[in-house]
């Protein structure tokens, strides 16, 4: 398969793009031009290119792509709206490259609650961790929104506290809903996930909660 991943320098895009590389893909890894890159590989493309806010220099890079892989997402409080605005310029590329296929990370905080999960997490750490990080929740909320009404066959994967430990390849997933108990989980198995929805039917437009 052909795939296009955006967010190719951060934890997760990382991790993507070596895993498919590893699989057999070919990747175009979407870069700035002012993010350092040296990965090299005959089944990889980079197109560098200015930011992520508008369309038309990002439709290069998904032009004749099977799937659109987007690890971009907020590296802290106060990165404003990241996820959003990038997610809106990458589904606007696709659009007029006439890719359809896209999987985006989310976070596991904007999916439901289990029923078995416990009163302490339900009513106490669940609410502190939106309190502390409401600008970020709310920032994906708007490209969860835009993802969904986008015409696109999509996939949200939704983790919980990422670590950088190694690939396992064993976690629970929850499709259409959230992990009970889900706690961590690693950028790679994150990566590792978003690979393998590419080729699973039932997470076509539907959430995807993964935890340990």
């Amino acid at each position: 398969m052909r795939i296009t991943v955006f967010g190719a320098t951060g934890g997760i895009g990382g991790h993507v793009v070596r895993q498919a590389l590893d699989a057999g893909h070919k990747v175009t890894a979407v870069v700035r031009q002012s993010s350092p890159f040296e990965l090299e590989h005959s089944s990889l493309e980079v197109v560098r290119v200015p930011g992520l806010d508008e369309a038309d220099p990002l439709r290069d890079a998904v032009d004749g792509s099977e799937a659109v892989i987007s690890g971009v997402g907020p590296r802290g409080r106060k990165s404003g709206a990241v996820a959003s605005s990038s997610t809106r310029s990458m589904l606007a590329a696709m659009t007029a490259a006439q890719v359809r296929r896209f999987v985006a990370v989310s976070a596991a905080p904007l999916g439901p609650m289990p029923p078995d999960e416990s009163f302490l997490n339900r009513r106490v750490v669940h609410p502190m961790i939106n309190a502390f990080a409401a600008d970020v929740y709310a920032d994906l909320r708007v490209m969860e929104a835009d993802i969904m009404s986008s015409g696109t066959d999509w996939t949200i994967v939704r983790p919980p506290k990422l670590n950088n430990k190694p690939l396992t390849g064993t976690y629970r997933t929850a499709v259409g809903g959230s992990v009970s108990h889900g706690y961590f989980i690693s950028r790679a198995d994150v990566a590792h996930l978003m690979l393998a929805v590419l080729d699973d039917p039932t997470t076509v437009n539907q959430p995807v909660g993964v935890a340990y």
